[in-house]
């Protein structure tokens, strides 16, 4: 999986500078994932403004600015607080695009509802924000992770294309 994930940020970093964009990351359950494989690749200094890593609902509204309603309404893992990390790490980054991921890597559940591989990952530019939801049934910490960040990148990759 490695391999496959070096090659997606390779190529999201490649389109980023042939595009002149510049990208910025909020990230949980990837904990720094998404940032470390985009800071992999030799010339990202030319596009990658920002990485934080918010991994509590204080952080994610004092620092990001993700709403508290919504953060006591849907929770941090959801659709809904994805999009507005995406959205907020972009404006705060000064970027082209912004990046999010939250979820539940595992192993076990929230203890709630949520189980463990359930995450959203959101990519926000200027005119538009998108967010997917995955799904792995799988407890394994390291594979959600990966499975995320991945996701997250080849999300950019889409939205760059078209």
């Amino acid at each position: 999986m490695k391999t496959t994930m070096n090659n997606t940020a390779k190529k999201a970093v490649d389109l980023l500078v042939e595009n002149g964009k510049t990208v910025a990351c909020a990230e949980s359950c990837t904990g720094g994932l998404i940032a470390k494989l985009i800071t992999d690749i030799p010339g990202s200094s030319e596009v990658f403004h920002l990485g934080a890593v918010t991994y509590s609902n204080d952080i994610k509204n004092k620092f990001l600015g993700v709403d508290e309603k919504t953060l006591e309404t849907y929770g941090a893992v959801s659709e809904q607080t994805a999009i507005e990390m995406a959205q907020n790490i972009r404006r705060l980054a000064g970027a082209d695009f912004g990046i999010s991921s939250t979820g539940i890597s595992g192993p076990g559940g929230d203890g709630i509802c949520n189980e463990a591989g359930l995450s959203f990952t959101a990519v926000s530019t200027a005119g538009k924000t998108v967010c997917i939801k995955l799904e792995t049934h799988s407890d394994d910490r390291e594979f959600n992770r990966n499975h995320t960040a991945e996701s997250a990148l080849s999300l950019l990759i889409d939205i760059i294309e078209k």
